[in-house]
């Protein structure tokens, strides 16, 4: 392969929901390699080691899903519920059922694919699995990750627990990925994430810039424009979050974005990150050093957390709930 000039990286990392840095790093290396591999290229199975993973694998994911198969999210990582789905599909066409997506898998696939076209029954799937929870927040179990570069560690940890303690509160189950001293890696906190069966995952950052002109908050859930993918609930609280913060605060409204990221592609649970301000902006940096502030801003994430699970009929307005009424209203349990 032809070595990428910074411009050609940068392009490839915007088109593939990566971090824009121009640079050949880890991330993008495989993204680069999930990328050289269509579907027909190789037999596809579950491998006892490592999974496979390419955008073979995730064409495959989103052919089943609109046919029918439930093969969780579109990840593009060869896993066991792949494997049952297409073993379901086999059963369904009358090929050897032995989980592989070899040549006679393909061609059934792509013979049916002509005549069968779905919905988006993955959104659905997980629109339907986040509503039949229930509005209470006593059964959830939120995971809270505070990141941990040196700028940030303290203030974000503040923050996630002033909303552990809100949470709690409420009656909800809260884990938090690390302490005060500990920095897990991210398949860590990713596979801690996993453990737990957590309902939402929050991923908190303030994020920084060569630029002191760059402020704002800005929000990020799993989407693939690459894959015609994204996540329902995800993007739904990226919103609500990005909003209740904007209309309760003077930050920069950054918007909500797409991305590929590992930490929002491999957790099972709807997962956001948040980047809460720019710690190289003496404005933002100024903001996140007061306490009245910060705890604006957990008030912020447990509206848009309880909202979340609100029907559209008992929603609020954005910026009009507050913690209080919750507790009237007997959401608390």
């Amino acid at each position: 392969m032809k070595e990428l000039s910074p411009d050609e990286i940068r392009s490839f990392q915007q088109e593939r929901g990566l971090h824009v840095t121009g640079d050949l790093n880890d991330a993008t290396q495989r993204a680069l390699e999930e990328a050289r591999w269509k579907l027909g290229d190789r037999s596809l199975y579950l491998q006892s080691s490592s999974m496979m993973r390419g955008d073979d694998v995730a064409a495959l994911q989103s052919r089943l899903t609109e046919m029918g198969f439930h093969c969780g999210r579109v990840d593009g990582l060869f896993g066991q519920m792949t494997e049952a789905a297409v073993k379901e599909f086999q059963k369904s066409v009358g090929t050897k059922v032995d989980g592989k997506c070899g040549p006679a898998t393909i061609i059934a696939l792509l013979r049916l694919t002509k005549i069968v076209s779905g919905g988006a029954p993955g959104a659905l799937r997980e629109s339907a699995v986040q509503k039949n929870r229930g509005p209470a927040l006593a059964n959830k179990v939120i995971v809270l990750d505070p990141a941990s570069e040196e700028y940030e560690r303290e203030i974000v940890y503040d923050i996630a627990q002033r909303i552990e303690g809100r949470l709690l509160a409420l009656g909800a189950s809260v884990f938090l990925t690390r302490g005060t001293n500990n920095n897990p890696s991210e398949v860590e906190r990713i596979t801690f994430t996993n453990q737990n069966n957590a309902d939402l995952l929050i991923s908190l950052h303030v994020d920084s810039h060569e630029n002191s002109a760059a402020r704002g908050v800005a929000t990020f859930f799993y989407g693939s424009d690459q894959h015609g993918v994204h996540s329902i609930v995800g993007e739904r609280f990226a919103s609500l979050v990005q909003r209740e913060i904007c209309a309760r605060t003077d930050f920069l409204n950054c918007r909500t974005h797409a991305k590929t990221w590992d930490s929002l592609r491999l957790t099972k649970a709807p997962a956001v990150r948040v980047d809460l301000g720019y710690a190289t902006n003496e404005s933002d940096a100024g903001r996140l050093s007061r306490p009245d502030f910060r705890d604006t801003i957990a008030e912020s994430f447990i509206i848009a957390i309880q909202r979340l699970y609100l029907s559209a009929e008992d929603d609020a307005k954005t910026g009009t709930l507050r913690i209080s009424d919750l507790r009237s209203a007997g959401i608390r349990r």
